[in-house]
């Protein structure tokens, strides 16, 4: 029988409005885990967009040399595989909530930047990207770029695993994370569909019973994150 021995995450805690020269800026946190991350809108849209009528999201993300227990080696010139793996994620999960009809020519870069990794940074990163993301478009709005959102949905992350014990366990730290049989990434939106399931058995293999549990879980847990969400964005 599986059991879900916790469901709620960490502390989680969204401080807007940190970066004087973003449009939309966020400090997210997650536990110990800290992660700045920026939104900054660009007239124009990559070359093979051109003379469309819409716009474009992107994303990049970084690990800072004092992120991780041992110095973190700045990734200078060409990008690591992990580092590419987690921006195209984070770029694929916005863009499944954004119209960009209504966004115009026009598109926006997302920085996330890791200040302190303690497990869950990819999903710290989507849970606050959709806020600095969201303050972009409200900037956009209240300069009358744009006349309505192109945000479809809100959306959040989570990470949930299986310990060796068997339990499902949300919001993972580090210690969690390395030692976890299975390690599972759940985006979803706000309303309930998902966006990706990352799952991966670290040991054993696990079963359709502990997915589900994963998932029940993972569920549960992004209702904290879209409560904080919400609040910010109030």
């Amino acid at each position: 029988m599986t059991i879900i021995e916790r469901e709620t995450p960490r502390k989680i805690t969204i401080t807007p409005g940190i970066n004087p020269y973003a449009q939309g800026s966020v400090i997210v946190e997650f536990g110990n885990t800290k992660v700045h991350v920026t939104a900054i809108v660009e007239e124009g849209v990559p070359s093979f967009m051109r003379d469309q009528g819409i716009g474009w999201v992107t994303a990049e993300y970084s690990m800072l040399p004092s992120s991780t227990h041992t110095r973190n080696r700045r990734e200078r010139g060409k990008v690591g595989g992990r580092t590419m793996e987690i921006q195209r994620l984070i770029g694929r999960a916005l863009r499944a909530v954004v119209d960009f009809k209504k966004l115009g020519e026009r598109t926006v870069m997302i920085d996330c930047d890791v200040l302190v990794a303690d497990g869950g940074t990819r999903t710290a990163s989507i849970s606050g990207a959709y806020v600095a993301l969201s303050l972009a478009i409200k900037k956009l709005m209240s300069e009358g770029l744009i006349s309505e959102s192109p945000l479809k949905d809100s959306l959040g992350a989570i990470s949930i695993g299986v310990t060796k014990e068997g339990k499902i366990i949300a919001d993972l730290n580090y210690e969690e994370d390395s030692t976890c049989e299975t390690d599972l990434n759940l985006v979803m939106t706000g309303s309930g569909r998902f966006v990706e399931i990352q799952g991966t058995a670290e040991g054993e293999p696990f079963s359709q019973e502990h997915l589900d549990a994963l998932l029940t879980a993972g569920k549960t847990a992004l209702k904290s994150v879209f409560a904080e969400q919400e609040r910010v964005l109030k």
